[in-house]
């Protein structure tokens, strides 16, 4: 290839960048059908990444069912790029089996077996995942084509700086202006036209208050885990029958009890009353979980929908969104946006009951649904209307009380925190595992929806400062609570264990300090008397995003070069860091004064994006998939307009 053919740069091979690879294959004939050079720089099998690696317990699963999981652009994907159909995971698999998908390296024995057992509704494994991720990102790369070449550095970038000069010495400039030179831990270095940070979930180093308490184990012969990715923390120090506290109840907290149970040889066995049983090894230490709301994440659903789905939103539309954009500067989230995506998902809720479940409700659908239109959320108009037409309040949808389940409750001994919490646990199960309360799938479905659709409806610039805090804050934690959990038999699992004593509850608003007097952690709840002390302590949660502490060297240098900032908002109270690195609307990485930096992009949930994962769901307009094939356009039309890359490079190769 010639030296000036115009190269691109990818720190992070995992997931998203082979969702950007497949959109740049697909875009490439209509915008920049010349010469390409791509580079990926990924310590980890590409495709996979870090996060999704083989290289993992086997035991740790996806949370999202194997029907429910695509890379493709498919034909619902509303983007200027063309659409690319092919095989979700459940579909790969069969295609896999029966022969029809043949570029799939030998598997392992446990993953032919998985392969033979799963269906659309299994939850598979993370290993199983990696295989097919990296399936598509082979895909992708070939899908660009002659004239394109993809080189793997199986490497850590360290650095990107101004190079100034093409990668043959001469002076073509990259778009906007510019070349880059991205330094690698081995030494070498890569030139480039483009940059893309696409990095996934990376390390933070521990903050101000996870220092202490690391030092303090440390000091006192204790453990002490922070937030990070639970598969990468060694737990071997934590002994037999230990007593361990634990901060955080969501997934992270699930895959500690894989690790920490079946993962030191205990197992999981039906009894003969259905009910489930944990066969210990005697290996496993005794765990007191607590965190804000005290309770696990919702589980996922396996429920069907009886009655007539709710479609699209209804009133959290493009149409409602121009007009508030239309009459307001600024857009507030939780006076003018949370309102519709409350009714939303109450109009799903309300509709799923009256048409699926009749017996419960008096009155009809077509009556409800019209005096429910012309009611706001938060009135008393809507209160006095669903008492009416739902005479039994436990059918009734309460937003607040789904948030925070425990609330207001004061727990009068450890019995009774341990009591309330397993009952609340069964009780969810019930909900979402019961054909008669699909119900709480159209709630599920409509949030989700919302989700999906906000970044593309509301420009983040438009949002306030506090708004935009309470998105990348209590709306994505909201909504991972109740639509992000784990698989149903994840909280039989915990259940069990409860039952085994080998899981206590400390309840909502947990609290841990440090006790230099005896030399161990403490915990308890705001909510009830119970104390707790130990010498282990785990913060079971991912760290959270911080650009100027990331363990990332390629992060870490992007913000100390002054070249990238992490976003910070000023609201009534001061100004805050969302820890996250600003970039534009386009993924552009934007200086500490807001200026594009030329060449620079940057996407993931570190970035102040609106945060979109990998993959997604089939056929629902992915968020991601926009994005990507968004950034691809892009960076290829940057490239054809500004490169001065001579004709003869151009055409097709």
């Amino acid at each position: 290839m010639p030296s000036t053919v115009p190269a691109i740069v990818f720190i992070g091979g995992g997931p998203r960048a082979a969702g950007i690879l497949e959109r740049l294959a697909a875009n490439r004939p209509a915008l920049f059908d010349g010469p390409l050079r791509i580079h990926v720089v990924e310590p980890h099998e590409p495709g996979s990444g870090r996060i999704w690696r083989h290289d993992q317990n086997p035991g740790l699963l996806l949370n999202s069912t194997a029907a429910d999981v695509t890379m493709f652009t498919d034909g619902s994907v509303a983007c200027d790029g063309p659409a690319v159909d092919g095989p979700g995971l459940a579909t790969w698999a069969a295609g896999v089996l029966d022969g029809s998908i043949r570029d799939v390296p030998r598997l392992e024995p446990h993953l032919l077996a998985q392969l033979h057992a799963l269906t659309p509704a299994s939850f598979p494994s993370r290993q199983l995942q990696s295989k097919y991720l990296e399936w598509f990102f082979r895909r992708a790369v070939a899908a660009l084509g002659p004239g394109a070449s993809v080189t793997v550095h199986r490497d850590t970038a360290t650095a990107v700086e101004r190079s100034g000069t093409s990668g043959s010495g001469t002076s073509a400039e990259g778009p906007d202006g510019g070349r880059h030179r991205v330094r690698l831990a081995s030494g070498a270095a890569l030139d480039a036209d483009v940059v893309v940070y696409a990095l996934g979930h990376t390390d933070s180093r521990p903050d101000t208050e996870s220092e202490r308490m690391a030092a303090f184990a440390a000091h006192h012969g204790g453990f002490h885990a922070p937030p990070s990715y639970t598969t990468d923390v060694d737990y071997s120090a934590i002994a037999p029958g230990q007593d361990v506290i634990v901060a955080g109840m969501g997934l992270a907290f699930v895959d500690l009890l894989v690790l920490l149970f079946e993962g030191r040889g205990g197992r999981f066995e039906e009894g003969p009353d259905g009910g489930l049983e944990y066969l210990p090894s005697g290996a496993e230490p005794r765990l007191w979980a607590g965190s804000r709301r005290g309770v696990p994440y919702h589980s996922k659903i396996s429920s069907t929908l009886r009655g007539y789905a709710a479609g699209t939103p209804r009133y959290f539309t493009a149409a409602a969104m121009e007009s508030l954009l239309a009459q307001h500067d600024e857009l507030d989230f939780r006076t003018q946006l949370w309102p519709l995506i409350a009714k939303d998902a109450g109009y799903a809720f309300y509709r799923e009951l009256f048409t699926g479940y009749p017996e419960r409700v008096l009155g009809t659908w077509a009556d409800f649904a019209a005096r429910f239109d012309a009611v706001d959320w938060y009135s008393s108009g809507r209160d006095e209307l669903v008492a009416a037409a739902v005479p039994d309040p436990a059918f009734r949808l309460d937003l607040e009380a789904l948030d925070q389940p425990l609330s207001g409750c004061a727990f009068s001994s450890h019995a009774a925190v341990q009591k309330s919490v397993a009952a609340y646990v069964e009780h969810d199960l019930a909900l979402r595992t019961d054909p008669d309360h699909s119900e709480t799938l159209a709630l599920f479905t409509a949030l989700l929806k919302v989700y999906m659709e906000l970044g593309r409806l509301v420009p983040q610039e438009r949002l306030n400062s506090r708004s935009q805090r309470a998105v990348h804050g209590w709306w994505h934690g909201f909504f991972s609570f109740v639509d992000s959990g784990p698989p149903p038999h994840r909280l039989r699992e915990l259940l069990a264990l409860h039952r085994a004593g080998l899981v206590q509850f400390l309840g909502p608003g947990m609290w841990v300090r440090a006790d230099e007097t005896t030399g161990s952690f403490v915990a308890g709840s705001f909510q009830s008397p119970v104390v707790v002390d130990a010498a282990a302590y785990i913060e079971a949660r991912l760290p959270a995003p911080s650009v100027e502490r990331s363990a990332n060297p390629a992060l870490a240098e992007l913000h100390a070069s002054g070249r990238g900032t992490e976003q910070r908002l000023l609201t009534s109270d001061g100004a805050h860091s969302t820890g996250k690195l600003l970039v534009s609307g386009e993924h552009e990485v934007l200086s500490p004064l807001g200026a594009p930096q030329a060449g620079l992009f940057a996407v993931g949930p570190w970035t102040s994006g609106w945060g979109a994962g990998a993959f997604a769901r089939p056929n629902t307009n992915a968020a991601p998939f926009r994005e990507n094939d968004a950034l691809a356009r892009r960076i290829l039309g940057g490239l054809s307009a500004t490169l001065r890359v001579p004709a003869a490079l151009t055409r097709k190769a």
